[in-house]
């Protein structure tokens, strides 16, 4: 006899408040058929899918156990907040993640009042968590603030300076480490349910009171001993020694996957009145999906997939990406000078030096996500001499900006900045988008910033940043496929801060910067149509500026256009001052630059979002002609 089919909870649950209105027996019904929902919805959409289902128990726990969103809830990353996102009244939309128009991918204030503050990029949430916790207590509430912080986030200098602050403020702030990669302490038997729940109990925080007064009568000496002997033994039974010294009760470890064991623990610390609380919940990276538990990287970020195979779709794309063009140009380098090392923070796979780590496993570094240490690491080898490429996503470089100044630039350090995803990134939205590299290392006196407008000029940078060897420089490069070009297996130096031209023309100059080529020669072909002859240059320096090519280009052309994958003030700004230096812009000269525009455009796909920016060559030939005066004619190729 067949059992009868479970009706589903999960319609029942439009929000949070619904769901605490349900027996603790259906929380176990609620996490399956969570985890079971995140898996459908991303093997549409694709994304983040490891770390969610990792945090399925832990999310129906937290909304169940806390009011939210009058409760806090603040994620770390928000590569695991898609199962929030469900049960937080975002389920109908879940399956436009990612997506042109819809969710994000990541925690965002504009989104949803369950989303506090927005995440993106790690180790922020007990910071802000505190940055709460005190305007709480300021305003006389009484609300709980809860971060969730995944072990990853906690190599990240920030988290511990947050810790450190937190701790000695004693603020009411509950912390919960997810551990799924670290397993500091693993959870095992049944002693490992039972003290984290004793001592998160009001029992034994009550007999650590009474303990307390008692020692308060005590000689120093007697008192110090008992204080330490306490704090031992606690440390004995649970670990958390470190978390102890930093100021917070440590409660931990716990299963994180096990709802009779994190629902007491959590209601147990909910109700304590004072001071900063660390819970530290292990978990399995996308437990309860096979594929995911068997292969935890490559789930960590996915496409779309077969829920039944777990097969990912395969690209199409018939060229290699840019990624991996400089990882083979790195190698092929690498295997002519031994002085050549890579450091990456915590994407080896991302960045392509998983690659150079097969090869050279002894000369790859990965610092953890921890880029000021990256990069000062940097510096500091190749102070000794060595030939360190910092491979760190444009993005994520903001986050050591100080150390690329302080310890790199002012020093004259040959340290090589390989910085993937420039320019707009598709599903990843604004927070991953590499706009700002060139104006924030275009200040800096001394850099050379190159930009490649292809996969061979590329490998033929990889190979000049590798002769640089008397300041520090940098080569930005997009995400996704090249051209589909021909490359050397080795590249070939350039002559630094000179340029190139691609076609010769008479009325307007194009001077590219980077992968926005391919659309200002079809931009050429457009203007063509109307008569008007272009010239398209390749700037493919930043810094040094090639100022005879420049020169030239203003001289010969009644229209220069800038177009550049960064926002106002870099390349285009760079060009503007040295032509209003050089006298350049008194004869009538009509200069246009082309940049991402001065706000953040969302997620779509980057074909999308580019047109959305205004760097296609449809808006190319549109800012020419407007600049000639003939708005009609604009007007009249916008609309076609």
């Amino acid at each position: 006899m067949t059992g009868q089919a479970q009706t589903p909870l999960l319609d029942q649950v439009p929000e949070p408040s619904a769901l605490r209105q349900l027996p603790r027996s259906s929380l176990r019904q609620i996490a399956d058929e969570l985890r079971q929902e995140t898996i459908n919805a991303v093997s549409v959409t694709g994304g983040h899918l490891g770390a969610g289902l990792g945090v399925v128990e832990l999310t129906v726990a937290i909304h169940y156990v806390f009011n939210t969103p009058v409760d806090r809830l603040i994620w770390d990353v928000g590569h695991q907040a898609y199962p929030h996102k469900i049960l937080t009244g975002r389920r109908d939309r879940i399956r436009t993640l990612r997506q042109g128009g819809g969710l994000s991918g990541f925690t965002k204030r504009a989104e949803s009042e369950y989303d506090p503050f927005g995440a993106a990029h790690s180790s922020t949430s007990i910071s802000a968590g505190l940055g709460f916790a005190v305007a709480r207590d300021l305003k006389g509430g009484s609300n709980h603030v809860v971060c969730v912080i995944g072990d990853g986030a906690m190599s990240a200098g920030m988290a511990y300076e947050a810790m450190n602050n937190a701790g000695a403020r004693k603020e009411r702030l509950i912390v919960i480490l997810n551990d799924n990669d670290m397993s500091i302490a693993p959870p095992v038997g049944a002693m490992s349910a039972y003290l984290p729940r004793l001592i998160s109990s009001k029992e034994y925080r009550g007999l650590r009171k009474i303990g307390k007064r008692l020692t308060s009568v005590m000689p120093r000496f007697l008192k110090e001993r008992a204080r330490r002997a306490e704090h031992y033994a606690r440390g004995l039974a649970v670990g958390g020694t470190l978390f102890d010294e930093l100021g917070f009760y440590y409660v931990g470890p716990i299963d994180g996957h096990n709802l009779d064991h994190l629902i007491p623990v959590l209601e147990n610390v909910r109700d304590m009145k004072n001071g900063p609380v660390l819970i530290h919940a292990v978990t399995k990276k996308g437990k309860g999906y096979a594929p995911a538990e068997a292969s935890a990287d490559k789930y960590h970020g996915v496409v779309k997939f077969n829920v039944l195979t777990g097969e990912q779709t395969k690209s199409s794309a018939k060229a290699p990406s840019y990624t991996k063009v400089f990882a083979e140009a790195l190698i092929a380098e690498a295997e002519r000078d031994d002085r050549i090392v890579a450091i990456t923070a915590a994407m080896p796979s991302g960045t392509g030096l998983d690659l150079f780590e097969k090869r050279f496993p002894d000369r790859c570094f990965d610092v953890g996500i921890a880029e000021q240490h990256g990069v000062t690491f940097a510096a500091g080898l190749a102070a000794e001499g060595l030939k360190p490429f910092a491979t760190i996503y444009s993005t994520f470089l903001q986050r050591a900006y100080d150390q690329v100044v302080h310890d790199v630039a002012i020093q004259g350090l040959p340290v090589r900045f390989a910085m993937d995803r420039a320019g707009l990134v598709g599903a990843d939205g604004p927070t991953h988008a590499g706009s700002f590299d060139l104006a924030y290392l275009g200040t800096l006196p001394g850099f050379v910033i190159m930009a490649p407008s292809d996969e061979v000029e590329l490998t033929h940078m990889v190979a000049t940043a590798a002769a640089i060897d008397d300041r520090p420089s940098a080569v930005r490069y997009p995400r996704g496929e090249g051209i589909g070009l021909e490359r050397p297996k080795v590249g070939t130096p350039l002559e630094i801060g000179k340029g190139r031209i691609i076609r010769e023309g008479t009325s307007i100059a194009l001077l590219n910067l980077g992968t926005r080529m391919q659309q200002c020669l079809l931009a050429a072909e457009k203007l063509s149509a109307y008569g008007l002859s272009a010239t398209v240059a390749d700037a493919r320096f930043a810094k040094p500026l090639d100022h005879d090519l420049v020169r030239r280009l203003a001289r010969e052309h009644e229209v220069l256009i800038t177009v550049e994958e960064g926002a106002i003030g870099g390349f285009g700004a760079h060009v503007m001052q040295f032509l209003a230096l050089a006298g350049l812009l008194d004869h009538g000269l009509k200069i246009r630059p082309m940049t991402l525009p001065d706000r953040f455009i969302d997620q779509d796909s980057p074909e999308k979002m580019y047109e959305i920016a205004g760097l296609d060559a449809k808006s190319i030939v549109e800012t020419a002609l407007n600049a000639l005066g003939r708005e009609r004619e604009a007007a009249l190729s916008n609309i076609a």
